[in-house]
């Protein structure tokens, strides 16, 4: 019997994960019989800086609206066996959230579903370590500090009494089995390129660094968050763990955590940062803070000039960096750490040297042309 390409649909193609999941599922020896058909789908066209040889088509579509996504999605429901859901909307209240996402999901599910011609076997789902923290976004929650699990964080822990669109994301998914297969893979904080992910904590980071500062740039934050440890997931890290999940039977049905494998501290990354955008390496100075999303609303006209005068691909400051999600993370008064045991145990081994995805990131950004080069960020600060 001839064997049948695996085809999938990546929502939020051109998102953090969405990117590095097309390129994997196009690689040759891609687990499942690459490579796959892929189908990559957003809100908006593609944009300039996304490589459309990474997918076979591009499909733009608002998954809010379930006329659009029945038509733009029933022409290929015969063909998809895999979707993989790596994007989200965030409206701030998390009720909101719950309605506006599940909502998405289910049209999407629905069109690909409602044909008898269907050949969707599996779903997985994107979500994070909110999961394991509560609602640390959410405007009506005034603390940063929630009465969440203690870390490490692992698959197995409770849910907290807080609403939580990943919650009703996962239980979404779940209803369909036995007739679909599912996973659920919480992020750690991932690291990768795209100018389409707002809370890309790279990117904000990027975005405050790279532009001329003084010699020396100090990091806000919190002692604790400086001087303990966390952890991050490379985009190219978390895609694999999607596709090994999405063909392994070990991997169906399963939540899973996704970092790393190895933790860091602020302060280190920050020195790393610091190397990379050739800035003064500054020690955390708690009788110096200041506030992140204050010292950057009014930098949108800076961005603009130096988008126009490096040739940088046209992005707005407030499309591209969320400042205030960065924050709570600066400022957390736990480690930040997930457990990787279960994901070891049912088979899947993939890991990074987080400082080298760093460096590998950056360098990514600035090839993309989403960020300045190193010339000309040395030669802003006057060392070179």
């Amino acid at each position: 019997m001839e064997h049948q390409v695996p085809v999938a649909l990546v929502v939020g193609v051109t998102g953090i994960t969405g990117l590095s999941l097309a390129q994997a599922l196009k690689q040759p020896h891609c687990l499942g019989g690459g490579p796959w058909k892929v189908y990559g789908a957003a809100r908006r066209p593609p944009p300039n800086w996304f490589p459309l040889s990474t997918v076979d088509n591009f499909i733009t579509f608002n998954a809010v609206n379930s006329t659009d996504t029945l038509g733009k999605l029933s022409p290929i429901a015969g063909e998809v066996t895999h979707l993989f859901w790596v994007t989200f909307q965030f409206l701030g209240d998390e009720e909101a959230n719950i309605a506006v996402n599940k909502a998405m999901l289910q049209n999407v599910l629905t069109a690909l579903t409602s044909t008898p011609s269907s050949r969707l076997t599996h779903v997985t789902v994107q979500t994070g370590t909110k999961h394991y923290m509560g609602p640390i976004h959410d405007p009506g929650n005034k603390s940063i500090v929630l009465n969440g699990h203690a870390p490490p964080f692992h698959e197995d822990m409770p849910r907290l009494p807080y609403p939580n669109f990943y919650y009703a994301l996962e239980d979404l998914v779940a209803s369909h089995a036995p007739s679909l297969s599912y996973s659920v893979h919480r992020a750690t904080i991932i690291i990768g390129a795209s100018a389409r992910s707002a809370m890309n904590a790279l990117m904000i980071l990027s975005t405050y660094a790279a532009p001329p500062p003084p010699v020396a740039v100090p990091l806000p934050g919190s002692r604790y968050t400086w001087e303990h440890f966390c952890d991050m997931i490379d985009a190219r890290v978390l895609a694999e763990q999607h596709v090994w999940a999405a063909v392994t039977e070990r991997g169906k049905n399963q939540a899973f955590n996704c970092t790393n494998g190895d933790v860091f501290t602020w302060k280190s990354v920050w020195r790393v940062l610091s190397e990379v955008f050739d800035v003064g390496f500054v020690e955390l100075d708690e009788s110096d803070e200041f506030d992140l999303v204050e010292l950057m609303c009014d930098k949108g006209a800076v961005w603009d000039e130096i988008v126009e005068k490096h040739g940088l691909e046209k992005t707005k400051l407030e499309e591209i960096a969320c400042f205030e999600a960065i924050m709570p993370v600066l400022r957390f008064g736990f480690q930040h750490v997930s457990s990787m045991s279960k994901s070891r145990e049912c088979g899947f081994f993939g890991h990074a040297d987080t400082f080298k995805s760093i460096r590998f990131w950056v360098g990514k950004l600035r090839e993309m042309k989403l960020i300045p080069s190193y010339e000309y960020v040395a030669k802003a600060n006057g060392y070179h």
